[in-house]
């Protein structure tokens, strides 16, 4: 174990004792939000990204511990055993090594090599190996011919003896460690068209190639894809001369006998057991590090998308665009309640404009709807137009956003979409989730399945249960990290807080519905199912607002009331008084004047949970989203033939790839902002400059009308 934590200290750059209590606290159940939020003091104050990469490593490191134990129970009971395999086991990095360790130990089919041992031929084998026999081989092939075991001729029994040479080179550990290595450093991936007349949207690796330890994330993926899709085929060209030569290295002795025949077992060896064998390897390892890549940049454009600012206090309709089906409308309340529903036909192929307008302004001046939210799906563009002209017409100032509308359609027809809204016909919810998005974007998008979000690269094409693994995380996070209250929430926003899960929450919700509003934290204990430990779990991200102690409209956890309230104390102030606007702002003053080194030495507290306590007292309540931009408001829409090159707009950052970014700047098309036009400086990787929701300024660089493309550029003063 202290191995496994000395490794995972140096992989994250962090110290060994704060791998070794985060095992410790992970080991006794706590979840990584928990942690995260509630126990800094013992992991050195590890953020929640930090700590699930920490949880992954140990998981991988333990199932690594486990298959080598295996590995080494079977070669041992082989009595195969030996002193360097045992250290070449202890010294494996990954699963992959203790498997090319394992491989010639491993049961295997029937193989030419298995058949030629059959035949009693690994004499014959061991003697061309050991290079010293001066007599011709014929002539010592000659022991070996055996009618029951039909070999039958010399030439028979020369091919089997290098079939058995051949198969000994391809389960030899330390070739395939020198060959991987040199593939890797120098093997060069080949595309080709597999119908080169046929356009598709792999052309530009009809033709292509690229150093396999320089070709990015995106690229593997998208090689992937076509070819699983057949319109490329793929190859990785390996330096076969150097391969070959370092195997001779290792095989074939100066002035040794049987030069001739070992080189030929060797060719063999390569091309027919090794080469197909490295390919794979080599474009699986590709494929899996691709993956992980795209996993991260899908989490964590996820988590930002679903910690979007929410616009509160406002009545909005939900506007899912369609054509020949009509747009369906929903009016929300500020609270998330349906008003009114309807379906208009302001585009093709109805186009009646004037009986959507009144339709729309009646439900604007009915209702006062403040703000508009359309679906960025189908026929978007022509709703946009319409919705633009049709506010000028309100009585009262009515703006619109474009809200990704991805997951919707799932969201409709699920089973929760029915239980919530039972008498709403399908394809009405969709405009309800498209309102509640704009409104309160977490809330709305924990009802979705993770993966159909829509920010990322490729995600239908990755490891799935590792996505979800990874999804689930990034919800939970967000979900934990704004807090959720317990009298409002439905039970699948419930389910991502630490230490619930979909049961609990269903009986929470249950609970509530028979017992009216919860007032206290404390209560939640009463609920079935849920005991002592999910209590220590959940209490810090539960919220209560108008309940029997303000502190709990914070996320101070109640393990530190005491404390919270010695703290007011000391400052002169009472629980209370942090629901009062003016007593807030005098607590806000005097708790930024004390020293907290010596403050938390008089409490007995941790350092970094007093800090984290004087935040939520002097905030009490507020959500962390406020911070987020919050969307670009429009009240007019902007046409692909309105753009000029060297246009400066604002734009929101829709989604972000290994290459780039996508910014919705207003017109049908987001815009591409290519990784070398976001800084005047070199960037690694887009992520660092820019993230799902951000608010951009971007000059238009490039206009491509035919194919409805725009290419953006964040460097504005050039």
């Amino acid at each position: 174990m202290d191995k496994i934590i000395q490794t995972i200290a140096n992989e994250l750059n962090v110290k060994y004792i704060q791998v070794e209590n985060t095992v410790k606290l992970i080991d006794e159940g706590n979840t990584i939000p928990f942690i995260a939020r509630y126990r800094k003091e013992v992991t050195g104050g590890l953020s929640d990204e930090t700590l699930r990469e920490l949880g992954e490593r140990l998981n991988y490191l333990r199932n690594l511990n486990t298959r080598k134990e295996e590995v080494k129970k079977s070669i041992t009971e082989q009595g195969k055993m030996t002193e360097e395999i045992e250290k070449n086991l202890e010294n494996a990095l990954t699963l992959a090594e203790v498997e090319d360790i394992y491989r010639p130990y491993k049961q295997k089919k029937r193989t030419r090599a298995t058949i030629a041992k059959e035949k009693g031929l690994e004499g014959l084998a061991i003697t061309i190996l050991e290079q010293e026999e001066k007599t011709s081989i014929e002539e010592i092939a000659k022991q070996y011919l055996n009618e029951e075991k039909q070999v039958n001729t010399i030439e028979e029994a020369i091919n089997g003896a290098l079939d058995i040479i051949a198969e000994n080179i391809s389960d030899e550990p330390k070739y395939r460690k020198i060959i991987k290595r040199i593939c890797y450093t120098q093997g060069i991936i080949e595309t080709k068209a597999a119908k080169p007349e046929e356009k598709t949207n792999y052309e530009m690796y009809y033709e292509f190639s690229e150093n396999v330890n320089k070709i990015p994330s995106h690229r593997i993926l998208a090689i992937n894809r076509g070819e699983k899709e057949e319109c490329l085929k793929v190859k990785i060209q390996k330096p076969e001369d150097r391969i070959i030569e370092n195997i001779k290295k290792g095989i074939i002795k100066q002035g040794g006998s049987f030069k001739e025949l070992l080189e030929n077992a060797i060719k063999d060896s390569w091309k027919r057991l090794i080469e197909p064998s490295i390919e794979r390897e080599i474009r699986s390892d590709l494929t899996e590090k691709a993956e992980i890549q795209a996993i991260k940049v899908f989490g964590k454009n996820a988590k930002q998308l679903l910690l979007g600012a929410p616009l509160k206090n406002l009545t909005v309709i939900g506007f899912d665009p369609a054509y020949r089906t009509g747009c369906k409308i929903a009016v929300i309340d500020e609270t998330g309640k349906v008003l009114d529903i309807a379906t208009v036909y302001p585009t093709e192929p109805q186009n009646d404009i004037e009986g959507a307008k009144k339709t729309l302004l009646q439900l604007i001046h009915k209702h006062n709807v403040n703000m508009i939210a359309i679906g960025n799906g189908t026929a978007s563009r022509e709703s946009e137009m319409f919705v633009a002209d049709l506010i000028k017409e309100a009585k009262h100032e009515v703006y619109y956003t474009i809200v990704s509308e991805a997951g919707a359609s799932v969201y409709s027809a699920s089973k929760l979409a029915t239980e919530e809204y039972p008498d709403i016909n399908v394809s009405i919810r969709g405009a309800i989730s498209i309102a509640r998005r704009l409104q309160d974007p977490l809330a709305e998008l924990v009802k979705i399945d993770p993966k159909a979000i829509g920010v990322g690269q490729y995600q239908h094409d990755v490891n799935q249960k590792k996505l979800e693994e990874t999804l689930t995380g990034v919800v939970e996070d967000a979900v934990n990290k704004v807090g959720v209250d317990v009298n409002t929430a439905t039970p699948s926003l419930l389910s991502y807080v630490s230490g619930l899960n979909k049961t609990i929450s269903k009986n929470i919700v249950k609970y509530r519905d028979e017992n009216g509003k919860l007032k206290s934290r404390k209560e939640l204990l009463n609920v079935p199912k849920l005991g002592k430990v999910a209590y220590e779990q959940c209490a810090g991200f539960i919220r209560i607002y108008d309940g029997e102690n303000p502190l709990e409209v914070t996320a101070v956890h109640p393990e530190s009331y005491k404390i919270a309230q010695e703290l007011l104390q000391k400052l002169g102030f009472k629980n209370d008084d942090i629901k009062d606007k003016e007593k807030l702002k005098q607590i806000k003053e005097s708790a930024s004047k004390i020293n907290i080194k010596e403050v938390a030495k008089e409490l007995e507290v941790g350092e970094m949970t007093l800090t984290d306590i004087i935040a939520e007292l002097t905030k009490p309540g507020r959500d962390p989203r406020e911070d987020m931009p919050k969307p670009i408001l429009r009240n007019d829409v902007l046409k692909l033939e309105d753009l000029n090159e060297g246009m400066i707009l604002t734009g929101t950052v829709r989604n972000v790839i290994d290459f780039g970014a996508f910014i919705d700047i207003g017109v049908k098309h987001d815009g591409l902002v290519h990784i070398s036009q976001m800084s005047k400086g070199y960037v690694k990787n887009p992520s660092d400059v820019v993230s799902v929701g951000d608010l951009v300024k971007v000059k238009v660089i490039g206009i491509d009308k035919e194919r409805q493309k725009v290419q953006l550029s964040m460097k504005i003063d050039e």
